[in-house]
Parts: C-alpha cells; sequence; structure tokens
C-alpha cells in the first residue's frame, strides 16, 4: 500500500525524469547496478526511482545528468521542474515569478524570509512545522528552498529588498548556532550590492503607527515591468495582480520602510545580534 501511495504522490515530472533514465538506460545497455556504481548510488536506489517507489532526488538528477545527459542538459531542465513540483501547492504559482523578476520588495514579521535562510535554520523551521512532515519531505523542501537563492547571483541582476521586524532577528529557531550562523549570514546578505536589507525596530509603533501589522508581504517587479503582491499565511496564499490593490500594498510597503532603521543601522543591529550569540 505505500508504495502505492508514493507512485501517487510523486508529479508528472519526476515521472517523466524516471522514464527517461530508464529508456536512456537502457539504450546505453547499462545495467541498473553499473548505472548506480557511476552515480553514486545503489542498484535497488535506480530501480526504486524507475519503478516510481521513491521519486528521484535532486542529487539524483545531478548524477544522471552526468551519466545520461550526454552534454544534452535534459535531466538539468528537469531538475527544475521537479523541484518546482515538490514545493507547497500555495507556492508553485508564485515561485517561477519570483524566479524571472527584476525587482523584489519583501517584508517578513514572523520568521526570516525564505530567500535569506540558511540550510540550517530553513532544516530546523521545516521539520518543527505542523503537521510535522517527514525526513524525506523536509529534505525535498529545504533542497527547493535553496535552489532559490539562484536568484542572488543571476547574471541578469535583480534588485531585492528585505525589511525584517526585530522580532525575527531575537526569535530562536533552531539552536544557538543555528541563529548565529544565520545572523551572520544575514549580515553577508546586507553587503551584497543588490541587496538593501532593513530592520523595522520593535518601538516602532511607540509614536502610534506600526505600518507591518498586516504580515508579510511579497512586492514584484516582472519582466514586463508589471507590479504583483504574494501573501502567505497558515499555509494559504493569494496572488494579486489588481493594480489598485497592487498600489495599496507598495504605499504600504513604503510606510513600513519609513519606519525601519536605514541599512547601515540596520547592518550594525543584525552584527551586533549576532556577537552575542558566539
Amino acid at each position: 500500500m505505500a508504495r502505492a501511495e508514493n507512485r501517487e504522490a510523486i508529479g508528472p515530472a519526476a515521472r517523466m525524469a524516471a522514464a527517461v533514465a530508464r529508456k536512456t538506460r537502457v539504450k546505453k545497455g547499462l545495467t541498473q547496478d553499473r548505472l548506480g556504481t557511476r552515480m553514486g548510488f545503489t542498484g535497488a536506489a535506480i530501480s526504486a526511482m524507475e519503478r516510481l517507489i521513491h521519486p528521484v532526488s535532486d542529487e539524483m538528477l545531478v548524477q544522471l545528468e552526468h551519466a545520461l545527459g550526454g552534454g544534452t542538459g535534459i535531466f538539468e531542465e528537469m531538475r527544475e521542474l521537479v523541484r518546482l513540483e515538490k514545493l507547497p501547492e500555495q507556492f508553485r504559482g508564485y515561485a517561477p515569478i519570483e524566479q524571472k523578476a527584476v525587482a523584489l520588495w519583501l517584508y517578513a514579521n514572523h520568521v526570516v524570509h525564505g530567500l535569506f535562510q540558511t540550510e540550517g535554520y530553513a532544516r530546523a523551521l521545516i521539520a518543527g512545522g505542523y503537521p510535522e512532515p517527514t525526513p524525506e519531505r523536509v529534505e525535498e523542501l529545504v533542497v527547493g528552498r535553496m535552489a532559490r537563492k539562484a536568484l542572488f547571483d543571476r547574471r541578469q541582476v535583480c534588485e531585492i529588498e528585505l525589511i525584517l521586524d526585530e522580532s525575527v532577528l531575537k526569535r530562536a529557531i533552531g539552536n544557538e548556532e543555528v541563529m548565529s550562523e544565520q545572523l551572520a549570514y544575514l549580515a553577508e546578505c546586507a553587503r551584497r550590492k543588490n541587496v538593501n536589507l532593513q530592520v523595522l525596530p520593535l518601538e516602532a509603533g511607540l509614536g502610534g503607527e506600526y505600518a507591518g501589522d498586516r504580515g508579510m508581504m511579497n512586492l514584484v517587479e516582472t519582466p514586463a515591468h508589471d507590479h504583483v503582491t504574494f501573501l502567505e499565511i497558515q499555509g494559504e496564499s493569494l496572488l494579486i495582480t489588481d493594480r489598485p490593490k497592487v498600489s495599496t500594498h507598495r504605499q504600504r510597503y513604503a510606510k513600513i520602510r519609513a519606519q525601519a532603521l536605514d541599512p547601515r543601522r540596520s547592518l550594525g543591529l543584525i552584527e551586533e545580534l549576532a556577537g552575542a550569540r558566539r
């Protein structure tokens, strides 16, 4: 029964990758054991992938490209599609938009934004979620989240602005080592030329106004220079393209920025908190 459930859960991209791998292996006259040896996997693992008992992993697709791709890049292209279908359902519509963005304006007030998470922070956060995911699912989600970082070094530069609520920096996720690494990574990101990182201080509401009270927000400028908003809460999401609504979100974001510390003071605070955890 478990195997049947696994097959039903495997998406079309992973099914296609398994089928292409099997046909290419057979065409090249390789047994599952010989292919596994070339790739650093067991023959049983290759068999499980081809028979859809276990979905093809990200690392397996990397090795399939080396062992069977023949320079075509076919498994590398499938890798992107497989990653996409392994993402949480509510995030799949937004993920391609994020990766093609010209500019991003982000606000996070509960945890570090996914684009800026270290692997340790992401793993602790995902593994501690509810309902509790399986170890395999945790790994899939961590791999997918880390893959988003390609946006930072994309040839066509994406300008990224992130405003983090100060409470995010002080909320411990995982353990002290995980948080120390995460804070150090945020400081590293803040020094990138295409990144602007600011902190919304805890006392931002003392004057009677707190622009960040309505929660996280992702604002995106697309290659066509349209603007969209992505909102996500409690496992549900909303992709907004209505111009008046997006305009309101942009104005609200500007209010949040106006209440945030400037980039230099924000970096200083992050470095101070990182040093305190060492």
